[in-house]
């Protein structure tokens, strides 16, 4: 899993609440178990028409957004089934941060473990965010997650709240697989004891 420590981007807002996992990557295709190649059906519904045509309209769509490191969208983001290709999608695309007032909990702990960061703010700081991401692509956002600050293109700065753990394993690239294989040692010096005691098994 990539390392998240800083980030500088730009950020895409989208102010709608709400944004549950059908409307970020419909069910048609989650057929794949691979991360990677669902960024180009990232948001499918909203960005193309019926004849797979870009709708001008969507943020995404739209020249100062399409290298979007970052989203910036309303309350409850992520709601709705608890598909991982949501996460997958997102990554994918090349977004690695979303800030909203609030998220769905098993979204926002799938985030973590795909290389997401997930940033809960009040309401009155996300719509301070939202303004500055509707600049386009010559505002760029800045995200530090070791110090936990936000700061806007004017330079103002927010903090935000993370989990110890979570951000440990964020700024150190390590999903599941990778906290596993921290205690290789450890495991390898068990199963060769066991074996030792009970060569039968």
């Amino acid at each position: 899993m990539d390392q998240f420590t800083t980030l500088t981007g730009i950020a895409a807002p989208m102010p709608l609440i709400n944004i549950d996992t059908d409307m970020i990557i419909p069910k048609q295709f989650l057929k794949t178990i691979k991360r990677s190649g669902l960024g180009v059906n990232l948001f499918d519904e909203m960005r193309y028409d019926d004849d797979g045509n870009e709708i001008p309209d969507f943020v995404l769509n739209q020249d100062a957004y399409r290298k979007a490191e970052i989203i910036v969208a309303g309350d409850n983001f992520g709601c709705g089934s608890s598909r991982e290709h949501a996460p997958w999608a997102i990554k994918d695309f090349g977004i690695r941060c979303v800030i909203a007032p609030s998220f769905a909990d098993i979204f926002y702990n799938n985030c973590f473990k795909n290389g997401i960061l997930p940033i809960a703010l009040p309401q009155e700081q996300v719509d301070v965010l939202m303004k500055d991401a509707e600049k386009g692509a010559n505002a760029r956002m800045s995200i530090d997650l070791d110090a936990q600050t936000i700061t806007t293109s004017d330079g103002e700065s927010f903090s935000f709240e993370v989990d110890a753990f979570k951000k440990h394993c964020l700024m150190n690239g390590l999903d599941d697989i990778g906290l596993t294989m921290e205690k290789a040692a450890s495991i390898d010096s068990f199963e060769s004891a066991a074996s030792q005691a009970r060569p039968w098994v």
